[in-house]
């Protein structure tokens, strides 16, 4: 991932250095295993617990001329360590290393991406709180429909930020993975006993059957739920963008002195940090789908998937923790207002409150069809042809004056009696 978008905690997890030194604490966990077992003598563990270094520029060098970066990784230690050396990666096959190692650092980023989603749901709890019962118009197919509140919408999102925290909890346990089976996962050169120990010390799980590699299942379903929770994150950016459409103006993001919009128009206030998540949500859909093709590989493994994950596995984790930062930022100074969601909210003379109508005339005796029809015709003259609102409309309506008192046609258009069960389902998602 380009340096704009990486934030240095995660640039740090999927750095070449950390790579390598994930690596090393793989070989030097598994030498120790081997001698408590008693394949390698104590004393030569110890000298590579002492000089097992490594510089990545050594690496580059031998891999120059290799074209294999384990070998040059392993190279360029036991050039450190010395004779003992040899005891490095003994009975190990590349990926009974890497692996293990991908286990590491994809639990470190899970855990840091756990943390991320922690705050943007914080953020976003906190304004639903905030606008529980700040009235605005719900709209489907992009046309009003009814009355809902702002702190409604968020704590939908709230919501399902909760189910994909449970989905990330899973899938960071699912990669946090450890194999020492050899070449193609019988344990031919190495007991099982060293996989064991190995995972115990670096609090991996051991995979109950691998070949050369782990299953590539376990990593899709790792990025698939990272492109899950981008999803959603573009879905809450786009409706900030459709809300702050001029004609809208219900909310806009915050905008900082000194800002500029835009070039060559000095009036611009644009949602350019919710755009850019909802173009980097694309890309993580798209790193799902690479993820879901490394997990088919010709028989015991072919190499297939290694350059995808290369990118992948880092950029999306990379891209997440940018776009996470920056919609906490968003939604923590987000403006909102209220005055412009009501006014929208009345700026059709009462259509939104139809089906309030419609059950009360139901309610008062008038046949469905009749009460649709009375209230269809009403609503789609007021929507055609101006004038008089619906409601003044549908007040004015014989057939709906000899249904229902005037007062109970009143209370119709109270848009709090649509709002009573607001708080209940805010106790629901978890937020009181």
């Amino acid at each position: 991932m380009i340096e704009r978008y990486t934030r240095p905690e995660m640039g740090r997890i999927w750095s070449e250095q950390h790579k390598f030194e994930t690596w090393l604490e793989v070989e030097i966990t598994a030498c120790e295993a081997q001698r408590d077992l008693g394949r390698i003598p104590a004393e030569a563990v110890e000298v590579i617990k002492g000089k097992a270094t490594f510089s990545i520029d050594r690496i580059l060098e031998i891999e120059a001329e290799t074209r294999h970066d384990v070998i040059a990784f392993l190279t360029a230690v036991a050039e450190n360590v010395g004779p003992e050396g040899r005891y490095l990666h003994l009975g190990m096959t590349s990926y009974d290393m890497s692996d293990t190692a991908l286990g590491l650092r994809l639990r470190e980023a899970g855990e840091a991406l756990l943390a991320g989603l922690d705050g943007v749901r914080e953020a976003i709890g906190k304004r639903a709180v905030e606008h529980r019962d700040t009235p605005c118009i719900g709209r489907t197919h992009g046309v009003h429909a009814e009355p809902i509140t702002f702190g409604l919408k968020l704590a939908v999102w709230y919501d399902e930020l909760r189910r994909h925290r449970e989905r990330l909890v899973e899938a960071i346990h699912g990669v946090a993975v450890g194999k020492i089976s050899g070449s193609v996962g019988t344990f031919a050169h190495l007991a099982p006993e060293v996989e064991t120990a190995v995972c115990a010390a670096l609090d991996l799980q051991p995979a109950p059957a691998s070949n050369q590699i782990l299953q590539r299942d376990r990593h899709a379903h790792f990025i698939s739920v990272l492109a899950g929770i981008g999803a959603t994150l573009g879905k809450i950016t786009t409706e900030i963008r459709n809300l702050q459409r001029t004609e809208i103006r219900e909310v806009e993001e915050g905008f900082r002195a000194g800002q500029k919009g835009s070039s060559s128009m000095p009036h611009k206030r644009n949602p350019i940090i919710c755009e850019r998540i909802t173009g980097m949500a694309r890309l993580l859909r798209g790193w799902a789908s690479a993820a879901l093709e490394n997990v088919e590989l010709w028989h015991e493994r072919d190499i297939t998937n290694s350059a995808p994950e290369r990118v992948i596995l880092p950029d999306a984790c990379i891209t997440l923790d940018y776009m996470m930062f920056k919609l906490t930022d968003v939604v923590a100074n987000l403006v909102v207002r209220p005055d412009r969601m009501m006014a929208n909210l009345e700026s059709t003379g009462g259509l939104v409150f139809s089906q309030k109508v419609l059950t009360a005339l139901v309610e008062s005796g008038m046949k469905r069809e009749e009460a649709y029809a009375a209230v269809q015709e009403n609503a789609m003259a007021a929507w055609e042809e101006g004038g008089p609102t619906f409601r003044e409309r549908i007040a004015a309506d014989e057939r709906v004056r000899g249904t229902i008192d005037a007062d109970v046609l009143e209370a119709c258009f109270d848009v709090t009696a649509q709002l009573v069960h607001i708080p209940e389902i805010f106790k629901r998602v978890g937020l009181e």
